[in-house]
């Protein structure tokens, strides 16, 4: 049961994250901090390669595998892109829910994907109070009184889309592959893809004057998305995708208990009664595998 635990420390070091993110772009662009953190993830990644040894396997990787990892790097690109620009203009306590959503999407594709079918009635009642749960901790009143308007939701939507197609890509591509390396082959892409969004936008003009208190706090953010990988990707590689995924979004506890600490941001009752119905959800999934 070793990957129960590795899915409880992947959901502490992913609620740690979006803390660390959120204080590394009050002043930093999103898309650069994205590339930034990237650079620190994949150092993070290749080190635990060479710690296991299984760099020596990298040539025994079959084609389908690596075609799979490169898939997932790129949505897991896209799904950072669109998760650090939704923090960038809204609140984490309102982000970080949608973001979760993407469990949803997950256990479905888990279902038709792997048949995972165990349990069946249980994890659909638990995904409906997952659903209802996210929709009370978005709350429309005060979201549409910001500024920005809606923007921050679209942004977090699409992250929530292109975080479950990483899961079960990465599930796809990470049969017979080491998980380190899996994870490291990954961020490779991923770095690539964040750093060509930059250049094209011209957003690299943002390292000549960086604050260097952000980007502690994004280099931060870094190390703690690769631990929080280290062990998703383990768990994955080792459990049932839909168990799995449902633990590590529990990271939101992590995140909202944080996001009181450093931001003050208080949950309603309203959103306080989501947040314990996406607990009860995730549970339900986690003991009913």
């Amino acid at each position: 049961m070793l990957w129960i635990i590795a899915a409880v420390l992947s959901a502490f070091f992913a609620g740690i994250t979006s803390i660390l993110a959120k204080c590394g772009i009050k002043k930093t662009d999103s898309d650069l901090a994205t590339a930034l953190r990237t650079v620190v993830v994949l150092i993070f990644s290749w080190i635990m390669v060479f710690v296991v040894g299984s760099q020596a396997t990298i040539a025994e990787i079959q084609p389908g595998s690596l075609v799979f990892l490169i898939l997932s790097g790129l949505a897991t690109g896209a799904s950072w892109i669109c998760y650090f620009k939704a923090l960038s203009i809204g609140d984490i306590n309102k982000v970080v829910p949608i973001d979760k959503s993407s469990t949803i999407l997950t256990v479905f594709l888990a279902i038709i994907c792997f048949g995972e079918t165990s349990n069946l009635v249980i994890k659909l009642i638990a995904t409906v109070i997952l659903a209802v749960g996210i929709f009370l901790m978005v709350e429309k009143k005060q979201v549409a009184a910001r500024a920005n308007g809606r923007g921050w939701m679209l942004y977090a939507v699409l992250s929530a889309v292109f975080a479950a197609l990483t899961s079960i890509l990465a599930k796809m591509g990470i049969e017979g592959v080491e998980s380190n390396l899996g994870t490291a082959i990954r961020t490779a892409v991923v770095l690539l893809m964040a750093w060509a969004i930059v250049l094209l936008r011209g957003k690299q003009k943002g390292l000549r004057k960086p604050d260097k208190r952000e980007l502690l706090f994004i280099s931060l953010s870094g190390l703690a998305t690769g631990a929080s990988w280290l062990f998703y990707y383990y768990a994955i590689g080792h459990g049932l995708v839909s168990v799995v995924v449902p633990i590590d979004k529990l990271s939101i506890l992590v995140t909202v208990a944080f996001s009181f600490i450093v931001f003050k941001e208080k949950l309603s009752r309203k959103a306080t009664l989501g947040l314990l119905l996406m607990v009860i959800g995730t549970l339900l999934m986690a003991f009913f595998k």
